[in-house]
């Protein structure tokens, strides 16, 4: 039988510490790289807003879209899922719908192929969208500090 060989409860602790730093630093790292995707999809997301669209998006962290075919009015919503909405003449929603592109994408570039999608081929996004039914108004969920 193997022998237990005696280790100190200093050199324990000197090991747990070391690899809770290095886990720290690898969590931060990792954070960090995700708030600069998240800044890029954000810029490029501003670029392709109308002037009337970034202000919404600047005060409210949504925007509104137009579709293209039927001329209804989509809200669009910071996020990454069920975060459009169809709206109605009173503002009010109307119904969900949830739609993606495929990939794990940050909410700006979620958002800006959303808008894209809409206002270029509505018909064939809502084709490939999920109803999701809303009877509360979106809540506008704050997006990471830009």
């Amino acid at each position: 039988m193997a022998r237990l060989r005696a280790v100190s409860l200093l050199s324990v602790l000197q090991h747990a510490v070391g690899t809770l730093r290095a886990t720290l630093v690898a969590i931060r790292e990792r954070w960090q790289a995700y708030e600069r995707k998240e800044a890029r999809g954000l810029a490029l997301l501003s670029a392709w807003l109308s002037p009337e669209q970034r202000s919404q998006f600047e005060k409210h962290n949504r925007f509104d879209v137009i579709g293209s075919e039927s001329g209804k009015r989509y809200r669009i919503c910071y996020g990454t899922s069920t975060n459009v909405y169809e709206m109605d003449g009173r503002d009010r929603v109307v119904l969900g719908w949830c739609f993606r592109p495929v990939g794990s994408l940050v909410a700006g570039d979620v958002m800006l192929a959303q808008k894209i999608a809409l206002e270029t081929d509505e018909r064939a996004t809502l084709m490939v969208a999920r109803p999701f039914p809303s009877s509360l108004p979106p809540r506008a969920i704050l997006p990471p500090a830009r």
